[in-house]
């Protein structure tokens, strides 16, 4: 008799915990249903049969308890990027966009419920073109802002955009800038550099026209950030430094009070940077006058420990904390080695560490990793649509999110769980609207790993396949 293939082998252990693949009929009453992703792909998102509460007699065990409660969730998503609306407005049938856009933001049986998104204020490095909101010619300034527009986000963005906010009205909406205009800048591009010296005060004006802009289209931004990554100035695409007595000066004296002037509930969110420099915001923060306009500190993945997260947030407590762009790649294609570092470190590990939302960064790229224009060459899409045919593949990062996505609702808040057990990750969310616990579980190893979950006086044994993620769902 040949051996058992390693996939079936974690099938039939998850058979005798319980969790048997292919069976979408829902719990008990007092039961619990389970959603599982392999790293070998054999299962993707898929539904398992119902565990019942039994006896919950593994030695290794998640103590699940909901008095225990710590940030209210905002949501899950992607940025829709330039590239992103241009691909689903342009490569996709409008029956075809409509389904996707379902799929991504609606709630429906296999909808991701996406509730949280990003926009940039002008061109990334994923678009068509590099383009601000107000560019002039060489040598010619626009203190009043007589040429701002918003007009190159009216074919591609604002159509997209405004399909996500009819499948879900309660999608939350911020944006970051990758550059002022270049007459604002010291390199006069938007390419590299800084402000000139004087013109805090008109990009503080040219942030808060975008706010009106998009309000006017119907777009409500809750949030912004001063600037993408301020601590990098690539070569190649839109970017400019803002180091943190800058950002204090603009925050603390004119963005913040305008703001406040305006009467506009938009919010301020500091850094919106890597995990690796910590005392960048806290530097921001420590300025009483910015500090008292700033209510939350966004990261990025791309270097440093998430740990940093909840160091930050010990410092200031009243302060929201974000996760607003990690991106997959090429560079990392291997799903069973991808899988587990996505999870551990973005999905559970960024609202473990206090985020209040959690964002990929494009929603949806083509199968030559773009349209891109200069950065990233090899980036990957939570989605990628054929260019040819408007097919959707649903890459490692459609999965990793919906994992909570699909079943953490807005207003949900994150209770304790123990955070890991025996090397698998947890983390656990409570429904605001039917009490429903969530929990997430992700097993990196190399070998299934079985354990208890305790919830009060209710219990059952799992066991996780190597390199797998799965979320468990019961109610009170």
């Amino acid at each position: 008799m040949s051996p058992v293939p390693a996939a079936r082998r974690a099938l039939l252990a998850l058979a005798t915990a319980g969790i048997a693949a292919g069976c979408a009929t829902p719990a008990a009453p007092g039961g619990v249903d389970v959603w599982l992703t392999t790293g070998d792909k054999t299962q993707l998102l898929a539904r398992q049969a119902p565990i019942a509460f039994g006896a919950g007699g593994a030695a290794a065990v998640v103590t699940v308890d909901p008095a225990q409660r710590f940030q209210r969730i905002a949501g899950f998503g992607a940025s829709i990027t330039d590239a992103s609306a241009w691909l689903m407005q342009h490569r996709m049938s409008p029956a075809q966009r409509r389904a996707l856009v379902e799929e991504l933001f609606g709630r429906g049986p296999n909808g991701l419920g996406f509730d949280f998104t990003r926009l940039t204020i002008g061109a990334s490095d994923f678009s068509r073109e590099h383009y601000s909101l107000n560019d002039r010619p060489p040598g010619e300034t626009d203190l009043a802002l007589a040429h701002f527009s918003i007009e190159r986000n009216r074919g591609d963005l604002l159509p997209v955009l405004r399909e996500a906010l009819a499948v879900n009205p309660k999608l939350q909406v911020m944006a970051s800038p990758w550059s002022a205009p270049g007459w604002m800048k010291t390199t006069g591009s938007l390419i590299q550099g800084t402000l000139k010296p004087g013109m805090a005060e008109p990009f503080a004006r040219y942030l808060v026209r975008y706010v009106d802009a998009m309000a006017a289209e119907g777009v409500p931004i809750f949030a912004l950030t001063l600037q993408n990554e301020p601590h990098f100035e690539p070569p190649d695409y839109p970017g400019m430094r803002l180091d943190p007595a800058a950002r204090a000066e603009i925050i603390g004296r004119h963005l913040g009070p305008l703001l406040a002037r305006r009467g506009l509930k938009t919010q301020i969110v500091e850094w919106d940077h890597n995990w690796d420099e910590p005392q960048a915001p806290l530097a921001v923060l420590a300025d009483p006058v910015a500090r008292a306009h700033v209510a939350g500190v966004a990261w990025h993945c791309y270097a440093g420990a998430v740990d940093v997260q909840a160091q930050v947030h010990a410092a200031h407590p009243d302060k929201d904390t974000w996760f607003t762009e990690c991106s997959g790649g090429e560079w990392k294609p291997h799903w069973p080695e991808t899988l587990p570092w996505m999870m551990r470190h973005v999905v559970i590990g960024a609202t473990r560490g206090w985020a209040r939302g959690v964002l990929m960064w494009n929603l949806a790229l083509d199968e030559r990793h773009g349209p891109h224009l200069g950065g990233c060459k090899d980036c990957r899409g939570v989605v990628t649509i054929d260019s040819r045919t408007g097919e959707v593949t649903r890459n490692l990062e459609y999965y990793a999110l919906g994992h909570a996505s699909r079943f953490v609702r807005q207003g949900a808040e994150r209770i304790q769980s123990t955070p890991v057990v025996d090397g698998v990750d947890t983390v656990a969310f409570r429904n605001a609207d039917d009490g429903s616990i969530v929990l997430v579980a992700s097993n990196p190893a190399p070998a299934a790993r079985r354990f208890a979950v305790h919830e009060g006086a209710r219990r059952f044994d799992v066991t996780l396949p190597r390199e797998s993620v799965a979320t468990f769902v019961w109610r009170p």
